[in-house]
C-alpha cells in the first residue's frame, strides 16, 4: 500500500483535504523576508496576505531543497510504505530538480520501496481537481499504476481560465514584459490566462476592462462542454463582489452545478496578485 502525497500548490481547502486522509507537502513563501509555509488555509489568513500585498509588502516564493523532500518522504519509506505523489506542474517550478535528487537518494537507500510521481500539469485548483479525484481513486483501492493512468487522462479534461487585475505581479514573476505591463495598465487590458499542454501558463486572450474579462471566463465555461458531474471551482484573490457576480452568471446557465468557492493561497497569490479571479471546470465529451 502506498501513501498518497500532494502539495499545497494544489490549493484544496484544508477541510476538504482532511476528508481525503492524504499527506501534503507545504510549499514556502516569504512576506517581508519572513519564511512561511502554506497549509491550505488551516491557519493561514489568505485575505490578510492580500491586504499586506496591497500595502506594499515584499512577497516571494522559493523552491524546497533536497533535504526538505527527504524529510517528508523518508519516514514513510522507513515504515515500509511506498509513496505516490501527485504534484503541481513541473514546468512552473525548479523545485522538482530538488525532488528528483531526493527521490534518487531515497531509492538507493530503500531499494525495496517504490516512489511514484505524476504531474497534474496545472496549479491551484487546476491541480487540486486532479488531486482530489485521484485521491478518491487511491482511497477506493486503485493501484498506483491505475492512479497514474487516471491522472494522465483526467488532467486533459480539466480547464483553467483566470484573469488578474494588476499586471505588475505577472511582470515581477517574469511572465509579462515591463512594456506589455505598462501598456496593459494604460489601456485597461486584462489578460485571460490558461495552462498549456506542457503545464505552462499562457496568455490566450486580452479583454478590455474587468467586467469583460469576467464575462469571458464564463463564456469559456459555456463553450467548454462543462461536465456538471464535477464541481466548478471559483478561485479568488480577495475579490468578493466579482466572485459573487461570477457565481450568479454561472448559476444562470447551470442552476444545479456544484460550485467550490475559496480564496487563492499565498504561494500562487505571490504571482497573480490581489483581485485575481479564476475558474476551473471539467470538460465533457
Amino acid at each position: 500500500m502506498s501513501r498518497f502525497f500532494c502539495d499545497s500548490n494544489c490549493e484544496i481547502w484544508y477541510s476538504r483535504f482532511d476528508e481525503l486522509h492524504i499527506e501534503c507537502i507545504k510549499m514556502p513563501y516569504t512576506v517581508n523576508g519572513e519564511e512561511r509555509f502554506y497549509d491550505l488555509g488551516r491557519n493561514t489568513d489568505n485575505r490578510a496576505f492580500f491586504t499586506d500585498m496591497r500595502k506594499g509588502a515584499t512577497v516571494k516564493t522559493q523552491a524546497l531543497n533536497e533535504n526538505d523532500y527527504i524529510e517528508y518522504f523518508e519516514p514513510v519509506l522507513a515504515a515500509g510504505e511506498d509513496i505516490l505523489y501527485v504534484h503541481f506542474s513541473r514546468a512552473m517550478s525548479g523545485t522538482f530538480d530538488s525532488m528528483d535528487k531526493a527521490v534518487n537518494t531515497l531509492k538507493e537507500k530503500y531499494p525495496d520501496r517504490k516512489i511514484t510521481t505524476v504531474d497534474t500539469k496545472n496549479i491551484s485548483m487546476g491541480a487540486g481537481m486532479v488531486v482530489y479525484y485521484a485521491a478518491l481513486k487511491h482511497n477506493g483501492g486503485a493501484s498506483d499504476e491505475e492512479v497514474v493512468r487516471f491522472v494522465e487522462s483526467f488532467r486533459e479534461k480539466v480547464s483553467v481560465y483566470f484573469t488578474v487585475d494588476d499586471l505588475v505581479y505577472l511582470k515581477r514573476g517574469g511572465r509579462l514584459s515591463a512594456f506589455k505591463a505598462m501598456m496593459g495598465t494604460i489601456f485597461s487590458i486584462k489578460p485571460i490566462i490558461s495552462t498549456s499542454e506542457e503545464g505552462k501558463l499562457v496568455n490566450i486572450l486580452n479583454a478590455k476592462g474587468r467586467k469583460k474579462a469576467i464575462r469571458t471566463l464564463v463564456e469559456y465555461l459555456e463553450s467548454g462542454k462543462v461536465d456538471t458531474d464535477y464541481p466548478i471551482s471559483i478561485m479568488n484573490a480577495d475579490t468578493d463582489a466579482d466572485t459573487s457576480m461570477t457565481i450568479d452568471m454561472i448559476r444562470e446557465k447551470y442552476p444545479s452545478a456544484q460550485i467550490w468557492e475559496q480564496t487563492v493561497g499565498p504561494v500562487v497569490g505571490c504571482h497573480c496578485g490581489p483581485d485575481t479571479i479564476g475558474m476551473i471546470f471539467v470538460s465533457g465529451d
